[in-house]
């Protein structure tokens, strides 16, 4: 009978009902929203306090995603709800905003623009674990 322990061999507990390979799927989605929002907001951020009030905001809220969804490359079950606050905020936006524009005809050239970039939402919809998403956060309390 042997006494070591996983963190006497450095090893981790395999995550229930989560492969590796669905681990390193995850890992992905979380390096798509990092690099992504990286790319993309981060340069805007010396120039923040001159936005306006609003823009600021959601600069800051945008860098901050970022940055914890490049910590989900170390930790990806941990940080799962920044991926469903990712696919959540940009799915409520696509319909109640994006649609009813869409079809009254008023869809404008920044709208558009928005409509596209929350559409590539479809890439994190698809390396969220579902099954584990399920079990975990909605089964029944008992």
């Amino acid at each position: 009978m042997s006494t070591t322990s996983l963190a006497d061999t450095g090893r981790r507990p395999a995550t229930p009902g989560l492969s590796r390979t669905r681990l390193h799927v995850l890992r992905a989605g979380y390096l798509f929203v990092g690099v992504g929002l990286a790319v993309v907001r981060w340069p805007l951020l010396p120039g923040v306090a001159e936005l306006p009030l609003y823009e600021g905001v959601v600069l800051c809220m945008l860098t901050a995603m970022s940055l914890l969804a490049l910590l989900g490359l170390r930790h990806p079950v941990a940080l799962l709800p920044v991926l469903l606050f990712e696919s959540l905020w940009k799915l409520l936006w696509l319909g109640l905003v994006a649609l009813p524009r869409a079809l009254s005809g008023r869809l404008d050239a920044a709208t558009t623009e928005m409509l596209v970039n929350c559409s590539l939402v479809v890439v994190v919809l698809a390396v969220i674990p579902w099954g584990y998403v399920a079990r975990t956060y909605l089964r029944a309390q008992r």
